[in-house]
């Protein structure tokens, strides 16, 4: 794809960014927004890590060393809710702010004001949140799933709190996603047709139908939840004629999807960087369009595979076995086609190339022992052991936060207008690839073994497992500070980024100076 842009594609004279904290308070640019939504989910990230470690100090040894058992709950619980809805998802909303416009030619997103509010209510629900861990009985307690019972009739008082904030978050993200599908499908530069798009455009397009498929249902749940709290009604309670069962039927109908709508976004990151650095166009482009698409629609039909050990029928456990088995098909043609895209490709390994490669290959390895989990009989050994956490951590760590190291690198120089420093990105890849891998590849083993998850004592014969696995996320962990270091030294100075920054890199925003102007594209380009 050729762009031929009008030298006129950024206009100076309008006006620039307001300044001190109102620039931040009322700014409907979409860079600015990008901005905030990174850095609150970057924050977001360092919260939920400090609980991770919490986790992992008290499982360093066999015996109650540190928390109570119920503090422990609150950890796992409070861990998972802010590593899902407060540092991924608002990561890749960032990624999408900053850079949809940008790739599509458009001057801003379609909605800039309720752009705005859909950022700012974000602190105000995690606020919230963390808060509850301050009040009387504590915070969530639950899991991060919050089944009912647990949820319901023997949680905490604050539980009210959690779904109020829950609300908020779904509430932020559905207006997220009403910006981007308006903003894809009606605002993209003359000569743009939908199969020119980048595929982070893409993946992000359909990412966003499937949160505004699916955050009404999680609305639905947790309202149901506060109604058997507060109002005397039975949804999940067995002896008013409730069940609940329907609480994870509704749960994982939402559940689902939205694990998809956190990986989407990083198969397009993925997508957009191999290509770069194997300098070749993306081994089959349309395919990989198709693949994303029926993943989406696929993710709507295997919810109850996390349901095997509930006592369903043997024809939902056959149909769920069977569909979850076919949504390894779209993903490993995607697979397929990113190695394909590096096959004789002239390859250079700069930092987003590392963790993108890695993405591939560790992502796979969750791919793998997903579809062990996807055997109904298989999953009644599994169900609820260290192999599950293994699982999905494999997915969402090297898969989802991964991407994410990946885009910051691949972007910071477009963003900033300076090169980060390369070997300190090296040096945070191999110290994250290091340390992920020391955390949760054990894990498949403790599990196997018998292990249940969500517990801060177990049995002598894990010990040694569980201590590799604390190290490796002490490593881990820290090693993020490292990753926000080499950031803030990006953002003071260093050296002047070119506007293509990488050499092979396609798409308009490297056709802007770096760092990329507060008003682009006042002028729509031409796409031929």
């Amino acid at each position: 794809m050729s762009a031929v842009i009008d030298s006129h594609h950024h206009d100076d004279h309008h006006h620039g960014p307001a300044k001190g904290f109102t620039r931040w308070l009322y700014t409907t640019n979409h860079k600015d927004i990008g901005s905030m939504y990174l850095w609150f989910s970057f924050t977001m990230f360092l919260l939920g890590g400090c609980m991770a470690l919490v986790i992992r100090a008290e499982l360093f040894e066999p015996g109650l060393q540190i928390v109570a058992p119920e503090f422990f709950n609150q950890m796992t619980t409070m861990h998972g809710l802010i590593m899902v809805f407060g540092a991924v998802m608002p990561a890749f909303v960032g990624l999408a702010n900053w850079l949809i416009p940008m790739m599509v030619g458009a001057p801003d997103m379609a909605l800039p004001r309720m752009n705005n509010w859909s950022f700012w209510i974000l602190p105000f629900a995690f606020s919230l949140m963390v808060s509850t861990l301050f009040m009387e009985g504590g915070g969530p307690n639950f899991g991060w799933t919050f089944y009912a019972p647990l949820s319901t009739t023997y949680a905490p008082p604050s539980v009210t709190f959690f779904i109020f904030a829950v609300h908020m978050m779904g509430i932020s993200s559905i207006m997220g996603a009403i910006n981007v599908i308006a903003t894809i499908l009606n605002m993209r530069a003359p000569g743009m047709t939908m199969m020119k798009m980048p595929m982070f455009v893409w993946s992000w397009l359909i990412t966003a139908f499937l949160l505004i498929a699916v955050m009404p249902v999680l609305a639905g749940v947790v309202t149901m939840m506060l109604t058997d709290i507060h109002f005397g009604t039975s949804f999940f309670k067995p002896e008013g004629g409730g069940d609940p069962v329907l609480f994870q039927h509704v749960f994982w109908f939402f559940g689902h999807p939205e694990v998809y709508i956190m990986i989407l976004p990083a198969f397009g990151i993925v997508s957009q960087i191999i290509p770069t650095f194997s300098r070749k166009p993306l081994f089959g482009y349309a395919s990989m369009v198709y693949a994303t698409a029926s993943i989406a629609v696929l993710s709507f039909l295997v919810w109850a595979h996390h349901m095997f050990t509930v006592g369903m029928p043997l024809a939902g456990e056959l149909f769920f076995m069977y569909a979850t088995m076919l949504i390894a098909v779209p993903t490993g043609v995607k697979v397929f086609n990113w190695v394909s895209t590096m096959f004789k490709g002239s390859l250079t390994f700069e930092t987003p190339m590392l963790f993108s490669v890695a993405f591939v290959i560790l992502f796979t390895i969750g791919g793998f022992s997903g579809l062990m989990l996807a055997m109904a009989p298989a999953d009644f050994q599994y169900h609820d052991t260290y192999f599950v956490v293994a699982h999905f951590h494999y997915v969402l760590v090297p898969g989802a936060i991964f991407s994410i190291f990946a885009a910051a690198y691949y972007w910071l120089p477009k963003w900033t207008g300076f090169m980060y420093d390369e070997t300190l990105g090296k040096l945070h890849f191999w110290l994250s690839f290091i340390g992920v891998n020391l955390t949760f590849f054990p894990m498949h083993f403790v599990g196997l073994a018998g292990m249940p998850r969500r517990i801060p004592d177990y049995a002598l014969q894990f010990a040694d497992f569980n201590m590799v696995a604390s190290v490796g996320a002490f490593l881990f962990g820290t090693t993020q500070l490292l990753f926000l270091f080499i950031v803030l030294k990006c953002v003071k100075g260093g050296k002047r980024a070119t506007a293509s920054v990488w050499e092979g890199a396609e798409g308009l925003e490297w056709t802007i100076p770096s760092p990329a102007p507060y008003h682009t594209f006042a002028t729509p380009p031409k796409i031929n």
